[in-house]
């Protein structure tokens, strides 16, 4: 297992969207760890109309213009989101969904902790496969939150993302969610882990008859 250091993060968007999916966020809750696999990531630019970026630079939109490594926090639609800068000012990817993920590092009790963070509206326990199937039910089960971590760097003692050498055997290219029309909605900067298809934010495969705009690739 290998922290990842900020050299990770120097690489082009698209690039660092698919080099982050199998690495782990690592979260340190109380007085131990939450896990989480990232399984799907959107990349944005600084140049297409879809990315936050591309309406200027404001102290909210600080981070997407700081250093690789960057954490940029915002809230969509109320609810805290997870971003991280990369090469190039304005670039970022976005970490869409993850999946619990349980080894030597993770407590005995860090699911139900996840779970008790994270319930369904009812108040009812959220399944496990539905913990992090979306950018703000991650935050939301990993209890991170945009006024403790925007503008903010990784820090080992307490956030982080964890190489431990688990990589995708499968990619799926599509495009991202929630991009009004007309502002590159079409772009195919949405990158998913094949074999977690069913626990991301929405499964692209199950979507090419309806959505005809929707643009899927297999690698």
């Amino acid at each position: 297992m290998s922290h990842l250091p900020i050299s990770f993060y120097q690489q082009d968007a698209c690039i660092l969207a698919k080099n982050l999916l199998g690495k782990v966020i690592r979260r340190k809750y109380g007085s131990h760890w939450l896990s989480a696999r990232i399984i799907e990531t959107e990349a944005y630019y600084l140049e297409e109309k879809g990315s936050h970026a591309s309406l200027g630079f404001t102290q909210k939109r600080k981070a997407l213009f700081m250093p690789p490594g960057t954490i940029y926090m915002y809230y969509a639609r109320g609810h805290d989101s997870f971003n991280i800068s990369c090469q190039g000012k304005g670039n970022a990817v976005l970490i869409k969904s993850a999946f619990p993920f349980e080894d030597r590092l993770t407590h005995p009790d860090a699911i139900k902790d996840m779970q008790a963070l994270n319930p369904l509206p009812s108040g009812a326990t959220r399944p496990v496969t539905k913990l992090c199937s979306g950018q703000t039910l991650l935050c939301r089960a990993l209890h991170l939150k945009v006024k403790d971590w925007d503008q903010q760097q990784f820090n080992a003692q307490c956030f982080y993302l964890d190489d431990v050498n688990q990589r995708p055997v499968k990619i799926v290219q599509t495009t991202r969610l929630g991009i009004p029309q007309g502002r590159d909605e079409n772009l195919p900067y949405r990158f998913i882990d094949y074999d977690f298809l069913a626990y991301c934010s929405s499964n692209p495969l199950n979507k090419r008859k309806q959505i005809p705009q929707f643009k899927v690739s297999l690698y």
